[in-house]
């Protein structure tokens, strides 16, 4: 264990073997922190905080501040940092509130300088945050999902897995998993054909995706239900079929609109 001796560690707090930690970072009391983990200078980790092993964070990252809810009673939540994220320069994830009790970071993500994740959210694993990016509380975003640098996403919003969001994206709809999406407002613009086949999806896979979101945005069908019984009844059940419809069936702020210029 390597620990500055400019840092300051509240005796309460447990952190594992093999850590290293830099100059002019405080840690708190009811902190957790896992085995072989690096923490830069001038970071912060309060109460709550949960850091899985292998986690890297940078400088002037701040990990479990209280939420920045106006329904905050400073009531006991968390933090939770999976294994083997790396937290980059000014990262800010609070802990949760009441509504679900805990902020969510997964394995093996990336959450580049400056971006936020407010209180309550679920973040996957194998997820990259690009700079600059900013989640509002209880946004859940799955496994793989890749979020372009200077992003909004509005509170409540569910981005699915292996998804591609455009840079500077604002986004109040939810995105069902394996697409591309991008201008404004926030549209399907394609499925996430390379990141898909770079992740092992075959093409026998890729095309059943293409199939379900061509009859989803250009079918002409009028309700949600209509269009997903057509899907049932004409695409070939696979986890990838099955996993859109899912998505859209549980979508509770709905998805994200066509464009007309979409792959299709």
């Amino acid at each position: 264990m390597a620990i500055h001796k400019l840092t300051s560690i509240n005796p309460a707090a447990v952190i594992g073997a093999d850590v290293e930690i830099g100059p002019f970072t405080t840690i708190d009391a009811n902190v957790e922190i896992g085995d072989g983990c690096k923490i830069g200078s001038n970071v912060t980790i309060l109460s709550g905080a949960r850091i899985g092993n292998g986690v890297t964070i940078f400088p002037g990252a701040v990990v479990s501040a209280i939420p920045q809810d106006l329904k905050f009673r400073g009531e006991e939540t968390t933090a939770v940092i999976g294994d083997n994220t790396v937290l980059r320069e000014c990262v800010t994830v609070n802990r949760g509130t009441a509504a679900k009790g805990t902020t969510i970071v997964g394995s093996n993500c990336l959450i580049m300088a400056y971006s936020h994740v407010a209180h309550d959210c679920k973040v996957g694993n194998n997820v990259i945050i690009s700079n600059a990016s900013q989640l509002a509380g209880e946004v859940e975003v799955d496994d793989f999902a890749i979020i372009g640098g200077g992003s909004l996403i509005h509170q409540f919003c569910h981005i699915g897995s292996y998804i591609m969001l455009q840079g500077g994206a604002l986004v109040n709809k939810d995105i069902p998993p394996f697409i591309r999406a991008a201008r404004e407002p926030i549209s399907y613009t394609g499925i996430n054909t390379i990141g898909l086949r770079r992740r092992g999806f075959s093409s026998e896979a890729v095309d059943v995706i293409k199939e379900t979101y061509r009859i989803l945005y250009f079918g002409g069908y009028p309700t949600v239900a209509d269009v997903l019984e057509v899907i049932r009844q004409q695409v070939p059940a696979t986890p990838e079929r099955d996993a859109i419809i899912d998505f859209v069936a549980h979508s509770e702020r709905g998805i994200l609109r066509g464009y007309a210029g979409a792959d299709n």
